[in-house]
């Protein structure tokens, strides 16, 4: 059996340039495509299943990067993740919509 991982990346890419805007640009609309949702403003997270499907999509990032900027991945349990506390703010639908509670059922 698998186990659900969250892998959550990390980013700062330069937008000073109309180009270093478009690569941006695209570097996030590819991390919504491929089932990432932004946590906060250059975080964004997605649900794994198991450390197989962590690398694929590790491979699939890797594939897209941008050529400038500061890229970084965690990769937590689904226990250590939903240790996370939010201390100021709220979460937003979409990080509650990916609870793997529901996953299970099916």
């Amino acid at each position: 059996m698998n186990k659900f991982m969250r892998m959550i990346v990390f980013f700062d890419l330069p937008t000073v340039t109309k180009e270093e805007k478009h690569n941006a640009a695209r570097f996030r609309s590819f991390l919504q495509k491929d089932g990432y949702y932004m946590i906060q403003w250059s975080v964004y997270s997605r649900l794994c299943n198991g450390l197989d499907n962590v690398e694929l999509h590790k491979r699939r990032l890797k594939q897209n990067l941008p050529p400038k900027g500061s890229i970084r991945t965690l990769v937590l349990t689904e226990k250590q993740y939903d240790k996370i506390e939010v201390i100021l703010g709220v979460t937003s639908v979409q990080e509650e919509a990916t609870n793997t509670d529901l996953l299970e059922i099916f």
